[in-house]
């Protein structure tokens, strides 16, 4: 028991500090995220308090709607967090990339599967639809990328659907604060264990090409 605790209490110290630095971060790069989640606590908390005098259940309902503002509280610092975050990576090489990275889920990303002189890049993702090929960069030097890693795919992937975004804000594209929500709406097409037998022949033949 003991050494439960030990592991315990660093994991909760170290998310402790990942939550205080996101705090701090984006209370610098945003002014409007404390204002914002302090004023959905009250609003929230005002709400519960006049529904519980309105029903005769002050006190109750005060607990209650203390709960719920923390809930709602957190979830304005979430997505505040998420759109500065966003904010600082937009534009830079390898935004994507970091995007897919930190996506919730069971994905395995492979970053810059592909990659052209002009910076251009391509990334692998392997999940419950299948996979899906990333671009980032100028959409007609993408497309290309796209279509030869899809020839390289076809060796190996069988029947395993294969998607294609772009990222960016023309149209077509994926922008990339909507890069996630993109891929939670894609079809779930294959087993967990599907995942893992895709991503080792994939390993096997990333690693003939390397040969």
């Amino acid at each position: 028991m003991a050494l439960r605790r030990g592991k315990t209490a660093p994991a909760a110290s170290k998310k402790l500090g990942q939550l205080t630095t996101a705090f701090s971060m984006t209370r610098k790069a945003d002014p409007k995220m404390l204002p914002l989640v302090l004023g959905t606590f009250v609003v929230v908390v005002a709400v519960f308090v006049l529904l519980g005098l309105l029903l005769k259940h002050p006190v109750y309902l005060a607990i209650l709607g203390v709960l719920f503002a923390l809930v709602a509280g957190a979830a304005v610092f979430g997505r505040r967090v998420q759109r500065t975050a966003f904010g600082q990576v937009e534009g830079q090489l390898g935004a994507a990339a970091a995007v897919l990275s930190n996506m919730r889920g069971n994905w395995r990303v492979t970053p810059a599967v592909g990659f052209t002189k002009e910076q251009d890049l391509l990334h692998r993702v392997v999940g419950r639809p299948g996979i899906v090929l990333v671009g980032e960069g100028a959409q007609n030097r993408v497309r290309h990328l796209i279509g030869a890693e899809k020839r390289a795919l076809s060796r190996v992937i069988g029947e395993t659907p294969v998607y294609e975004v772009v990222v960016g804000d023309g149209e077509g594209q994926i922008a990339l604060k909507d890069l996630e929500k993109h891929f939670l709406r894609l079809p779930r097409n294959i087993k967990p264990a599907q995942v893992n037998a895709l991503e080792a022949r994939l390993k096997a033949l990333r690693g003939n090409a390397a040969m």
